[in-house]
């Protein structure tokens, strides 16, 4: 009975409960989804999901506010930041929990509960970074996150710094990590990445940090740390080369179990990638020979856990095309998958895998990609989209109903996420069309597929936004060619579609999203209604949670197979197939997980088979892509090939690819039987190699070295190439890619009139012929291509025909023959040209100019397209000279001066010679830092030079500008005085009077290669008999302080015979050693020193009261191995020399003397050995090696002695030495390592008891002269110079209106009046004060502190107008105190160790004429930051008026390297041919030789 009663009851309730449903329509279940909508203020500017959870977080910046919603957009409120406004909003990608806003002030917020609350924090005394991602984080410890900042000491931009800064807590405590940085990460950023021993490295930290002592990106390094860089000791630099370091890298990233580094060498724009898969031990990653990693032209793509995509673009803007390749499991070799992909002008690259499903990717390549690369990237990109189902190895066309199908990838994102799949298993979807290639995007529809790409069905007409939920079993979609009212939704994979209306009318949706996983019923929709001023921003929450659709049960699941063979079968990868059980499409039911748990995939284990595996270390694929085979010789397996044994047990050459599953089947990783031979090297002879070529001509005309970047590839071709071309005089060229061993005629049949290397990159050169054809390689001459420019080369035999930019290596500047020809004067009548794309399309630039150039530098800021040009006014051939300038191609030009005798250009200055226009006759120079403001140069007020005729500038690589001023210019007789200037090239003082110079303009004067601020010159000492006619008596002296100081040169106190030489050596002024200088040279490039030999210099002269001829008899041949302070005679009569190997190796050869052999030193000079390189005997007119000095190969040129009608060259090779086999050994971060093969040598100024030179100690690594190793890959020489010191009279040098003394004090000049340092405070109204002159200003190069501060000796600090209360608030009960901005006469306030600060801040001075936005620009090419490589020595520009020769460009070598057209461009040109020169557009060589033929 009770039982009854119960049930009756039951039935009641259960009858109340659907009345009350049929009652209450919004109890009931729906047919449609529920849509509400929320208005915003204004456009938001980022906003996510939380991951597994309904809460968005929505920044709106313009408002100033961030919005959170909990139920996945339906509602929504504000978060309460305490008043704070944020400008950016971050979510942790590992805690979803987490997330961060950057407030505009001091304070930002961190929210450990997906926003309910937040808590505020600080970066200590920085801002967040606006140069990269603010935030690096840790895929293990979530609290742990590194911040990377910027500390600035003026508000805004100004004087700014980076650092990183860390948490390990959750910002409860945040600490600076590391100074310097440019980008940090923790090793452990992704969860499949491991370092190894993870108790210990958990916490490894991998930054990008400045140079040791520069801000020089090419100096950038890898910082490693365990402990958060808490100590010096702790920090070290990580092997990425064999058991060197890199310099130059500019990112880190990392990518799957993968963290990876990208370097970048001068000269190249071609980079390395350095890979390591545990942050312990790199590897460099190795590219096929055709294939090069350029900068901005390689994308790192979504990767595997056992292989790193990349794609490396190779065609360049505006319609750039790729190659994508997919390395092995350690991701050190690299194999091309498919050629012709799509990328934009931002490096984003049609490619995308589908999700959750092994090995499916899809991509877009170029369909008429032959027409493209023809057009330079101008003709329109025909697309087509392929897939892979193997990872990359095989692709194939998208199919709908049997036609190809081509859908809008990556590059044109039109939605948020991933553009064709989602996790929900095997569901994709795209815009597209079927047809031979793809259209607009508003001619395309919407396509489907639901077995993972391998169909597709058109699901809807037109373009649409699409979404996917509840793991597929909805699909969402949004008209996206303009307004709509509706969005349409799919609950079977998009066979059949149901409209529903939005609620707030027509809007143009901007995004349609859902949950990261796609687990969510709930969809978020942000759309715009109206235009202009008027516009609504909208966003609506799409939910599907009320349908009457029930939980799908197990019937309604299936087993799908993830990936399937084209037969339709189950395949494999990484030794499993892969299975998962989806809702079928017509089941009637929804997945509605409540906790967003995601479907996880099943596997079955397969058999090995080939693909299973991959080649072994030490092993490289062949050509065809099947076969491992040895990359080089096989190392000794421990002795098993001793005694005769024939064969020995080893690798096979593969293995199987770590984490792969396969079992059974076929095992290629079994040992094998090899032959011991495969172990051996090319034998050591002990001897050097010689290789002799003959050639049909009398004389060589010009020679250039391609010198390949330590970043070029490392295939076995690239990794010998040491490339050189030359010319001889029948207007032939040759190629030798193995430094002379082999040559190769290269153009046959074209005339070849000039060779012309790129300057900036190394692997470009041009060839242009006797007519208008040029021919080019791009690659070291791998291939050629040509161009015709519109018109013939320039008749000016002192002019180049070409000029380059420096960034853009396809950037041309062509002067080409006018109409009119040459006048009488030999001016001749130039048109300029410039083109974008390598010559392939012309532009008219300028008319009638003498010439036009780049004038493209660091610190003159972002200028590329600035150009200059000297044309002839109101276009007329003879009339005064203008200096215009151009940013925009000559649209607008600039006239910044009317008459100019010429211009130089060099790394920190621009100086221009002008006629005076008070006589017409003296010169006057003018300055500019920035290339659009000049200043006139203040020279020296006791400098009195009643007409300037002729100047040349010398050198400005630290931060001065060196310019001779000829003061006497009667023939043979020249001579003149050296001034220096202050760091923006406008106050000068005097350096030294008397200097020589030769009737061409060209100066005895060479700044030393590697050691900062020593250089020699020779004086004249009879200056009123060489007026008279009789010659001139030359000196040599040196500084080592800049040219504030100088000094005669101590002899050495025996010959090269061991005899004391016949004058008293201990008396310096009667017996000294004198050298012969730049302007006795036949080759421009045969300089004293190297910048990769640090401290060497070898020279011809003798020892004597003064210079004598320089003759067999006379002259002998000397070395220094300390910076100049002390020499050594090595050889009795002339000899040429060249440093390879880094200074390891030291060839001399007799010069003006036939002869057959060589002397070579390994120990810096002090011993040499003779070696007989020919049977005949042979008149050398040149000795090479590559510019860095870095090889161990020479090339000796020349004639032999029976022979006129042929020419020679033998190259020498050093590698086959038993000396020099094994690779020295450096520990940078144990200086005392008893293993090592380097010392730690400090330069010392020879007049001062300690190695300060600069207001710093420098530290250099050199090789033991004793140790028989080589040093293989360019080291970093210098190898810190932070530890300071207290300033002497060495730091400064006389203020302007101040000269030397005889006691080497500076006095005022009689009759002037001190500088008025006041003014100082009128040019800067922030500063509080300034000093009264002293008459000593600071060396620029100094970075001394405290001591001897002669600036301010006895100097009074005197407040600046406007200023008094506040500089005596500062200066109270501080009697004594200094400020940093004492140096109000300093040509640089150097704070930091490599004149940073100076390029930053503000330098005051006495007749300070502010350039620009800044005082001066940062040197890139400093010789504590980058070798001096510049050709430092002899002249950079001649700016001579009437009856001087206007100057040119060129210069001819004589010997067997003269002739007629035998032309050099720029110094900087001659780095193809000798010495470490940097090849930008310094040191132009503006004066005029005549060519020879010999």
């Amino acid at each position: 009975m009770w039982f009854l009663k119960y049930s009756r009851r039951l039935v009641l309730l259960q009858l109340l409960i659907l009345q009350l449903l049929w009652l209450d329509p919004a109890a009931a279940k729906k047919d449609k989804p529920e849509i509400s909508s929320y208005k915003l203020d204004s456009a938001p500017s980022s906003f996510f999901y939380f991951d597994d959870s309904n809460v968005i977080l929505l920044h709106d910046r313009e408002g100033g506010l961030v919005h959170r919603s909990e139920d996945a957009g339906k509602t929504w409120g504000k978060v309460d930041i305490k008043d704070g406004k944020p400008v950016d909003l971050w979510r942790h990608p590992h805690d979803n929990k987490k997330a961060y806003i950057l407030g505009k002030g001091d304070t930002h917020w961190h929210t450990n509960d997906q926003g309910v609350t937040w808590q505020d924090f600080e970066i200590p005394n920085a801002r967040p970074s606006l140069f990269r991602a603010p935030f690096a984080f840790h895929a293990g410890n979530t609290d742990k996150v590194l911040i990377h900042g910027e500390i600035c000491k003026v508000a805004g931009l100004i004087d700014c710094k980076e650092a990183t800064f860390y948490t390990k807590n959750g910002f409860k405590e945040v600490g600076k990590l590391r100074d310097n940085t440019r980008g940090c990460v923790f090793a452990h950023a992704t969860p499949d990445f491991k370092t190894g021993d993870d108790d210990k490295n958990d916490d490894r930290i991998v930054c990008v940090t400045t140079g040791r002592i520069s801000f020089d990106p090419r100096e950038h390094r890898l910082a490693v740390s365990d402990n958060y860089f808490e100590d010096e000791q702790d920090e070290h630099e990580p092997l990425l080369e064999g058991d060197r370091t890199v310099q130059g890298i500019i990112n880190i990233a990392v990518v799957k179990k993968y963290l990876v580094a990208a370097a970048r060498a001068p000269n190249t724009d071609e980079l390395a990638m350095y890979v390591t898969d545990d942050a312990r031990v790199w590897h460099r990653a190795v590219f096929p020979s055709d294939s090069r990693l350029k900068e901005d032209a390689y994308t790192l793509l979504e990767s595997t856990s056992y292989s790193i995509q990349v794609d490396v673009m190779t065609v360049d803007p505006p319609n750039p095309m790729g190659v994508l390749f997919t390395s092995n499991s350690n991701g050190t070799y690299f194999t091309k998958n498919i050629p012709y992909t799509n990328r934009n002008m931002h490096g984003i690259v049609d490619f995308e895998k589908v999700q959750g499903i092994q090995g499916v990717v899809m991509v877009n390549v170029v369909n008429n990609h032959d027409e493209v690369e023809r057009s330079f990237g101008r003709a329109e990109k025909m697309l087509r989209s392929q897939i892979s189902f193997d990872d990359g190895r095989n692709f194939k066309d998208l199919t709908a109903d049997g036609k190809s199908l081509h859908l809008h990838s990556v590059t044109e994102m039109n939605n948020i996420g991933r553009v064709f799949s989602s996790p929900a298993p095997g569901v994709v979807m795209g815009v597209g069309n079927t047809g031979k290639y793809l259209k607009d995007y508003e001619e395309s529809d919407l396509y489907v597929s639901d077995d993972a790409g391998l169909t597709w069905t058109r699901a809807l007409e037109e373009a649409h936004k699409y979404e996917f939920g509840d793991q597929g079993s909805i699909l969402v979609a949004i008209y996206d060619e303009g307004p709509t009212d509706v969005i349409q939704y799919s609950l079977n994979h998009g066979q059949d579609w149901q409209p529903v209306d939005l609620p707030e009318g027509k809007i143009r949706a901007k995004t349609l999203t859902t949950t990261p996983d796609s687990t969510s019923m709930k969809f978020f929709l942000w759309g715009t209604k109206g235009g202009g001023s008027k516009i609504e921003n909208w966003v609506f929450s799409i939910d599907f949670e009320g349908m009457h659709e029930g939980k799908c049960k197990a019937e309604d699941f299936e087993d799908w197979t993830a990936r399937v063979d084209d037969g339709g079968k189950p395949s494999c990868v990484m030794g499993r197939k892969q299975f998962y059980k989806r809702r079928k499409a017509d089941a009637d039911c929804f997945i509605r997980e409540k906790d967003f748990e995601e479907i996880e995939p099943d596997f079955d284990t397969c058999k090995c088979t080939d693909e299973d595996f991959e080649c072994d270390y030490n092993f490289v694929r062949k050509n065809d892509g099947k076969e491992c085979v040895p990359d080089g010789p096989l190392p000794d397996p421990k002795g098993a090939c001793k005694g005769g044994a024939k064969t020995y047990k080893a690798s096979s050459g593969y293995r199987k690819i770590p984490g792969n599953m396969c079992e059974g089947g076929v095992n290629l990783e079994e040992e094998k039987e090899r032959d011991c031979e495969d172990t051996l090297k090319p034998p050591v002879s002990g001897e050097i190699n010689v290789e002799r070529t003959a050639f049909p001509a009398k004389s060589f005309r010009s020679y250039f070295y391609l010198e390949r970047a330590e970043s070029s590839s490392e295939s076995s071709k690239a990794g010998e190439d040491e490339t050189v071309v030359m010319r001889t005089d029948q207007a032939e060229v040759y190629m030798s890619r193995d430094h002379g061993k082999t040559w190769d005629q290269i153009l046959k049949g074209h005339e070849i009139k000039d060779i012309y290397p790129h300057p900036h990159f190394n692997d470009v050169c041009y060839f242009v012929s006797t007519n208008r054809t040029v021919h080019y390689t791009i690659n070291r001459g791998d291939t050629f291509a040509s161009f015709d420019a519109d018109l013939e080369p320039t008749r000016d035999e002192h002019l180049p025909a070409l000029g380059f930019h420096a960034d853009y290596k396809d950037w041309l500047i062509w002067t080409g023959a006018g109409a009119d020809g040459c006048n009488k004067e030999g001016e001749c009548h130039n048109n300029a040209l410039y083109s974008t794309d390598r010559g392939a399309h012309w532009k008219d630039l300028r008319r009638f100019v003498r010439k036009c150039e780049f004038i493209r530098e660091e610190g003159r800021g972002d200028q590329e397209k600035l150009v200059y040009c000297e044309q002839y006014k109101d276009e007329k051939l003879g009339g005064p000279l203008e200096l215009q300038s151009s940013d925009n191609w000559f649209a607008k030009p600039k006239v910044h001066f009317n008459n100019i005798v010429e211009f130089a250009t060099m790394s920190e200055f621009i100086i221009v010679a002008t006629r005076d226009q008070s006589d017409g006759e003296s010169l006057k120079v003018d300055a500019s830092v920035d290339g659009q403001t000049f200043a006139d140069a203040l020279f020296p007020s006791n400098f009195n030079v009643p007409v300037q005729i002729a100047y040349t500038v010398l050198d400005s690589h630290t931060h001065a500008v060196f310019l001779h001023v000829t003061v006497g210019n009667q023939k043979n007789a020249e001579y003149g005085s050296i001034i220096k200037s202050n760091s923006n090239g406008t106050s000068y003082v005097l350096s030294l009077d008397r200097v020589n110079r030769n009737t061409p303009g060209y100066v005895d004067f060479e700044k030393m290669l590697g050691l900062e601020g020593v250089a020699l010159v020779n004086v004249v000492i009879n200056i009123e008999e060489a007026e008279r006619g009789s010659g001139k008596k030359l000196k040599t002296m040196i500084t080592h302080n800049d040219g504030a100081e100088w000094s005669l040169l101590k002899a050495p106190q025996q010959d090269p015979e061991g005899k004391p030489y016949e004058c008293d050596t201990g008396n310096v002024d009667d017996c000294s050693l004198h050298l012969h200088g730049y302007t006795e040279r036949r080759d421009p490039r045969d300089v004293f020193s190297s910048p990769s030999a640090v401290g060497l210099m070898m020279a011809v002269g003798n020892v004597g009261p003064y210079l004598t001829t320089k003759s067999e008899k006379t002259s002998d041949t000397f070395i220094t191995r300390d910076g100049g302070i002390e020499w050594h005679a090595v050889k009795k009569g002339n000899y040429m020399w060249e440093y390879g190997d880094q200074g390891s190796i030291i060839v001399i050869v007799r010069d003006t003397v036939a002869t057959d052999e060589i002397l070579y030193s390994l120990d810096e000079g002090q011993t040499w050995v003779p070696f007989k390189f020919s049977n005949k005997k042979v008149h050398v007119a040149i000795l090479s090696t590559v510019p860095s000095d870095n090889s161990r190969n020479f090339l000796l040129w020349g004639q032999e002695d029976d022979s006129d009608s042929e020419i020679v060259t033998f190259n020498l090779d050093f590698t086959r030495i038993e000396e020099r086999q094994k690779q020295c050994y450096l520990n940078e971060d144990d200086l005392g390592d008893p293993k090592s093969d380097y010392y730690v040598w400090e330069p010392r100024h020879p007049l001062q008891d300690s190695n300060c030179l600069f207001g710093h100690h420098s530290k250099y690594h050199r090789k033991y002269p004793d140790h028989d190793c080589y040093n293989g890959r360019s080291i970093q020489h210098l190898h810190d110079d932070t530890q300071k010191c207290e300033c002497t009279r060495a730091d400064f040098e006389c203020d302007y209106n101040y000269e030397p003394a005889k006691d080497g004090s500076c006095q005022l000049v009689s009759g002037l009046e001190p500088p008025d340092h006041s003014k100082i405070c009128k040019e800067d109204p922030k500063r509080m004060s300034y000093f009264k002159p002293t008459g000593y200003r600071r060396v620029p190069l100094s970075t001394c502190e405290g001591g001897n501060e002669l600036e301010k000796y006895e100097s009074k600090e005197v407040a600046c107008s406007g200023h008094e209360q506040e500089f005596e608030e500062k200066h109270r009960g501080l009697s004594g105190f200094w400020l940093f901005v004492l140096g109000v006469l300093l040509p640089v306030g150097l704070a930091s160790s490599i004149g940073y600060w100076v390029w930053r801040n503000w330098d005051g001075k006495f007749g300070r004429i502010r350039l620009g936005e800044q005082g001066s620009a940062f040197d890139k090419d400093q010789p504590w930051i980058r070798y001096p490589i510049m050709a430092v020595s002899g002249v950079v520009a001649v700016l001579a008026a009437v009856p001087l020769l206007a100057g040119s460009l060129w210069r001819g070598v004589s010997g067997l390297f003269g002739g007629s057209r035998g032309r050099y461009t720029t110094r900087g040109s001659f780095a193809r041919g000798r010495g470490d020169y940097a090849v930008v557009d310094e040191d132009e060589l503006l004066g005029e030789d005549e060519d020879e033929e010999v």
